[in-house]
Order: C-alpha cells, then sequence, then structure tokens
C-alpha cells in the first residue's frame, strides 16, 4: 500500500467515525470502532491460516457468493471441526467460528439482520474462552452491546451496530489487504480520538512525535550513543503504556524481530484492551509481547516483584509517559520496597518520582531510559529533591530535555524528558533546551521532523550550542543545590539591540527642524486669516 492509500484509508475511516458516532462520547464510539477494526484483522489472518491448515479442501465460493469459506467446510465436516479448531489454536492461538468472522458479521450487517447483536455477544465471548488466555481473555470485557448509548432497546442498538459495520466494510473494501494496513489506521485514529477526548487522552495516548524522540534514545547505544542504534534489545518495558503507541514506536526503530519481548502494564482496562488489540493489529506475536493489567505503584505483577536479585527482570529499554503529578498513597510498606528504600518515597501530591523509580529499578547496567514528566520534578524541594539529589550523585541522570509547551492532548504546561542509565560514561549531565523550536499549531503546538532531529542529535552527539544546549558538570550542578531547571544552565534571554544615540539624537534634530518649518508656514495662513499664531 502507498502513503496516499494510507492517508486516504485513514481519512476514510475517520470520515465513517465523525459521521456515525452522532450524539456518543468520543472514548465510547473509539472503543466499538476499534474493535470492530480488530475483529476484521484476526479474521483476514484466521482464514488466511485456515486455508493454509486446509489446503486443496478449502472451499473455493462461486462469484457472488458472501458467505464465508469456512462456513462449508463446517457443515460438510462436522466431525472434524473439533479437531481443526485444536490445531488453530496450536498454531495461530486462537479460534473464530465460521459465523463470528468478520466477513459473515458485514453480511448480516449489509442484510440489516436482526440477530447482527447478539451474534456479535457470542463470537467475542467465543474468541475470549476458547483462545490463549494471557492474550484475549478479556480482550472484548469492556464492549458493552448492551449500552443505551447504541439506542435505547435492543432495536435501536442493533440497527446502530448495522450501519457501523457496514461502513467499515464497505470502507475497507475499497482498499488492498496490506499486512501493516489496519495497524496503521488503528494507530491513527487512536490519536484521532485522543485529540477529540482533551484530558482523558493522556490515559492512553503519547503524540507520535515525542514517542518517536524517546524510542529514538533508548535505541542508541547506551555507553557509546554516538556508535548508532544497538543491533539488538532483549527485552524493552513501558511500565504506564497506555495503548502501547510509545512501545510500537520502539519496535519501529528496531525492525520487527530487533526486539526479543516487549513487556507493558496499564492500570485501565480499556486502555489495557486497546493495548493487546493494538500490538496484534501491528503484527506482533502473542509470543512476543506481554501486558500486564495492574497498577505499576504497587507492583502487583508477579514477575517483577521477584524478591531475589539473581532472579529479577531487568531490561535494555525503558521508556514511559506516566501520569503527570499523579496522587497517590505511600505508606510504610512502600517505603521498604526494594524499588523505594535506598532513595525514599516520592510525596502524596506527585508520584512523578515514584514512576520514575519503578521503571528506574528494572533497567539493565547497559540499557537506557527516557520518562516524560512535568517540569516540577526538576526544582521540587523535600523528598523530591533528595531523590534527584542521590540520583545526580549516584552519576543515574545523563539528560535533560525541555520541550515547548502544549504538545499533549491531556495538558498545556511544558513538560521534560529525564534520560537515565544505570552506568554512564560523562561526567556530567546534558541540559537540551528544545522549547522554541516548534511549529505553532491553533489548538497544539508540535514538533516538526527537523525539531526531533535536532534533539536526538544532540543527545546522540552530546553536542553544545548556545542557548540550546550545554554539558554540564557535577559541581555546578551541586552548587545549584541539584536543582535541574533548565534556565539556570542555559540562558534563554534575548540580547537587547544595541541602541546608537548619535543617530537617535540627529534623528530628534531634524525633527525639531522640520517642525519649526511647518509651525512657520502654518503661522503664515494664520496671519492671512487675522487668527493667533502658534507658539
Amino acid at each position: 500500500m502507498t502513503y496516499n492509500d494510507q492517508k486516504e484509508l485513514n481519512n476514510t475511516l475517520w470520515k465513517i467515525a465523525d459521521d456515525l458516532r452522532g450524539a456518543m462520547n468520543a472514548d465510547d464510539f473509539r472503543d466499538y470502532m476499534l474493535s470492530f477494526l480488530f475483529l476484521r484483522y484476526i479474521s483476514y489472518n484466521y482464514e488466511l491460516a485456515a486455508k493454509k491448515e486446509l489446503g486443496s479442501d478449502y472451499p473455493v465460493l462461486e462469484a457472488g457468493d458472501r458467505r464465508a469459506p469456512l462456513s462449508l467446510w463446517y457443515a460438510e465436516n462436522k466431525g472434524d471441526t473439533v479437531e481443526f479448531e485444536k490445531q488453530m489454536r496450536r498454531k495461530v492461538h486462537y479460534v473464530i467460528e465460521p459465523a463470528h468472522l468478520w466477513s459473515s458479521i458485514a453480511e448480516l450487517a449489509r442484510m440489516q439482520n436482526d440477530e447482527l447483536l447478539h451474534t456479535l455477544q457470542r463470537g467475542f465471548k467465543y474468541i475470549e474462552n476458547e483462545s490463549f488466555e494471557s492474550t484475549f481473555g478479556g480482550l472484548f470485557s469492556e464492549i458493552n452491546l448492551d449500552s443505551e448509548k447504541l439506542g435505547k432497546n435492543y432495536g435501536e442498538r442493533n440497527r446502530k451496530l448495522c450501519t457501523i459495520i457496514s461502513k467499515i466494510a464497505e470502507g475497507i473494501g475499497k482498499f488492498s489487504t496490506d499486512s501493516d494496513m489496519l495497524g496503521d489506521a488503528y494507530e491513527y485514529l487512536i490519536g484521532q480520538f485522543a485529540a477529540g477526548s482533551g484530558k482523558k487522552a493522556g490515559e492512553f495516548y503519547t503524540p507520535q512525535q515525542i514517542s518517536s524522540i524517546l524510542s529514538e534514545i533508548v535505541t542508541l547505544d547506551s555507553q557509546d550513543p554516538t556508535a548508532g542504534k544497538k543491533r539488538k534489545l532483549d527485552k524493552v518495558l513501558d511500565f504506564a503504556c497506555g495503548s502501547g503507541s510509545l512501545l510500537l514506536n520502539v519496535r519501529k526503530q528496531m525492525g520487527a524481530h530487533g526486539i526479543g519481548k516487549i513487556v507493558g502494564q496499564e492500570s485501565n482496562i480499556t486502555t489495557y484492551n486497546l493495548a493487546r488489540m493494538n500490538m496484534l493489529l501491528h503484527g506482533v506475536k502473542d509470543s512476543e509481547f506481554e501486558i500486564h493489567h495492574g497498577d505499576s505503584l504497587l507492583n502487583d505483577w508477579d514477575i517483577l516483584n521477584e524478591m531475589n536479585p539473581a532472579k529479577k527482570l531487568e531490561f535494555d529499554a525503558v521508556v514511559a509517559n506516566p501520569p503527570f503529578s499523579y496522587r497517590w498513597e505511600p505508606n510504610e510498606a512502600l517505603g521498604e520496597d526494594f524499588r523505594f528504600k535506598s532513595y525514599g518515597l516520592a510525596p502524596k501530591s506527585a508520584a512523578d518520582f515514584a514512576f520514575l523509580l519503578h521503571g528506574f529499578h528494572f533497567l539493565g547496567k547497559e540499557g537506557t531510559m527516557a520518562i516524560i514528566l512535568p517540569h516540577g520534578v526538576l526544582s521540587r524541594g523535600g523528598a523530591e529533591e533528595r531523590i534527584r539529589s542521590k540520583l545526580l550523585k549516584d552519576g543515574n541522570i545523563d539528560t535533560v530535555i525541555g520541550l515547548p509547551a502544549n504538545l499533549f492532548f491531556s495538558t498545556g504546561i511544558p513538560v521534560c524528558i529525564l534520560v537515565l542509565k544505570k552506568c554512564k560514561k560523562p561526567d556530567d549531565v546534558l541540559f537540551i533546551n528544545a522549547s522554541e523550536h516548534f511549529e505553532k499549531g491553533k489548538r497544539q503546538n508540535r514538533l516538526l521532523p527537523e525539531n526531533i532531529e535536532k534533539i536526538v542529535q544532540t543527545y546522540q552527539f552530546r553536542k553544545e550550542e548556545e542557548r540550546y544546549s550545554r554539558r554540564v558538570s557535577k559541581e555546578e550542578i551541586e552548587k545549584n543545590n541539584y536543582n535541574l531547571n533548565i534556565s539556570r544552565y542555559i540562558s534563554t534571554a534575548t540580547a537587547e539591540d544595541e541602541i546608537d544615540l548619535q543617530a537617535v539624537n540627529d534623528e530628534l534634530v531634524m525633527l525639531e527642524q522640520d517642525i519649526g518649518t511647518a509651525r512657520e508656514k502654518h503661522n503664515a495662513f494664520l496671519n492671512d486669516l487675522g487668527l493667533p499664531v502658534l507658539r
């Protein structure tokens, strides 16, 4: 598929969403539409796998026959369906009955069939129950097809679903079934829905431009970024992964086979399901990723709660965009937690450093962590100052990047990116002031490709540039009481224009002469009219 085809598909699907959602909340309609796109994707892949499995036994339909080919095979081979599904579960890790395939669902929608809603419910439940639980368990749990948001009664809801599915099927039908087509469209729609969700968008989406900065930084060699990108990352973690876009951006940097395991955690159940769908839609096999539904601050995931240091999971790259200044409940037990014990607890009013320390604990010795945080973490006192000071004294903070304001859908405040390492060669901290380099928009500011490239290259080659970047020694930072406010180290003041006093004086003299000449001419007219002259 060409770039223009992808763009046209994206616009087509977004127009469908915009036209059909009516008064429905953008977040609610998003969940329905993205789930249907996901069903279309897994149905297509399932039918390809079934065709390969059945070989010459796979039915060939006559022209105009709209049934799913598998429905014919099921009807003619009832005694073999159990074994067939067992094989499919083993090979593709999920099972879809013919009646629940997208082609069958789309046909019911086209015919305005009264059983569409019930069929969808049975289909979602069957996929969840008969597939690999780790990936598909509860995947459609938040898709409420009985919601009054779709209609006041069953009939209205069924008709609404028929319309939505028919339009999606019609829109997709105009394009080729490129393997990455729906994945890219899914990601585009997530971004568009985020733009319409305002503050809620921060719960599930990191703008692509910012994701690109983090993913490019963590994929560079941690000890010598000038050596370029690492050949392979064993494991990557995002402990507040939202819809998974940041993890997928890291994968995009490394290539389809460049990461051994993608690991994510998300506390919001709806967003957690979106992330799992997003992985699969981008061709990430269920054996290549693991997304956990849980609270990172409480560290309730068994695989990350290993007390034995020898068995601790460590990651080559850690990326995160956690909720800013999140209120949490630190307690005595958390004070003894292995993630926080050496640093102390972040204050109740802002869990920013709690999130940072969680991710940092699992960072490998040769790894890089990049996290998006509010500017307050750079200068706030109290517990945060103590945590920041220890990280600086231990040489763990590598780079501080200040970004422009109003880049996020969820907040207009300027944010920063902190780059951390367990082991780093430079004995200084690189400050980058990128806050003045962006394209101003009506609702949202955005970083242009050249702005992103400049940030990454400045980090990679540790460049210094007046008003933009500077390497600062630990001694200077210590003198500033470990305050990392960027303006302390990079002057953003604009020099005033030099004034040529002689030129200004000459101009004033000329003006005075002109005024005198004009007064004399005016007074001559006043004399002719017998009026008092000007003094």
